[in-house]
C-alpha cells in the first residue's frame, strides 16, 4: 500500500449513515445458444461508499469539508469504519478468540496475517484484514486464549507476531478475533457544494474507494 496514508478514521457518527458495499467485475458474454460465459476480472472484491448519503445537516457537510481538506482530496487514504462488516464475527456479536482462523503453527514461524474468510459450501473468498484496531485483537493457539503479553499486534499491516517464548507450536491451530477499519480514501478531487439544492434535500456525491493492499 501507498505510504501516502493518515492514520486517522473517517468520523464515525458520519460512517454509520455512509451507503456502499463490496464491488465485484465480471465479464459476462451471451453466446448464440441462450448461455453465458462469465469471468472475473477482479480476483478480490472492492469496497466503494458515498459518503455524500450520510450529511443530514449543515454541521456534517462542515465536518465532511474538514476532513477532506486534510486529506488533501484523493491524495491520502485513511480509516473507514463499515457499518456493516467491521469485525471478525457478525455485526450483532462480539468478537471472540476464535472467530476466524489465521495460520497453523510450525515451532519456527512467529508472525501471522489477520485475514477473515466469507465462505459456503460452495466457495470461499479470504480478505485481508490490514486496518484492525489493536486493542480489541484476540488470539487463541490451539482452543486456548494468548495472553496480551505473549504476542503484539500492528495495526498498520495486521500482522500478529507472537512473543519468542510463546511461539506457536507445530501443527497448532491459531485463531482471532477482532474489529477492524477499511483503508479508503476519497475517489475525486472536488466536493460540489450548491446550499439551495442541499436545503431542497439533496447531497453532494462524495465517493469513497477501497485502497487495496
Amino acid at each position: 500500500m501507498s505510504t501516502s496514508f493518515h492514520d486517522v478514521r473517517f468520523p464515525l457518527r458520519l460512517s454509520l449513515a455512509v451507503s456502499g458495499g463490496p464491488v465485484r467485475r465480471t465479464d459476462i458474454v451471451s453466446l448464440s445458444n441462450g448461455r453465458e460465459n462469465r469471468n472475473q476480472r477482479w480476483r478480490n472484491s472492492r469496497r466503494n461508499y458515498d459518503a455524500g448519503s450520510a450529511v443530514r445537516s449543515i454541521a456534517d457537510l462542515y465536518e465532511l469539508t474538514a476532513f477532506f481538506e486534510a486529506r488533501n482530496g484523493q491524495l491520502y487514504g485513511f480509516r473507514f469504519r463499515d457499518p456493516v462488516d467491521f469485525k471478525s464475527c457478525g455485526p450483532l456479536a462480539e468478537p471472540g478468540p476464535s472467530d476466524q482462523r489465521i495460520g497453523q503453527g510450525d515451532g519456527a514461524t512467529t508472525a501471522f496475517q489477520l485475514i477473515k474468510t466469507y465462505g459456503d459450501s460452495a466457495a470461499a473468498f479470504v480478505r485481508t484484514i490490514e486496518k484492525p484496531v489493536a486493542e480489541t485483537v484476540r488470539v487463541s493457539v490451539d482452543g486456548i486464549e494468548s495472553l496480551e503479553t505473549d504476542f503484539s499486534v500492528d495495526a498498520t499491516t495486521g500482522i500478529v507476531t507472537f512473543d519468542g517464548r510463546a511461539v506457536p507450536a507445530d501443527g497448532a491451530e491459531i485463531f482471532a478475533g477482532y474489529v477492524f477499519d477499511v483503508p479508503v480514501r476519497f475517489d475525486i478531487d472536488r466536493i460540489d457544494i450548491n446550499m439551495k439544492a442541499f436545503n431542497a434535500g439533496s447531497v453532494p456525491s462524495v465517493p469513497l474507494v477501497e485502497i487495496m493492499p
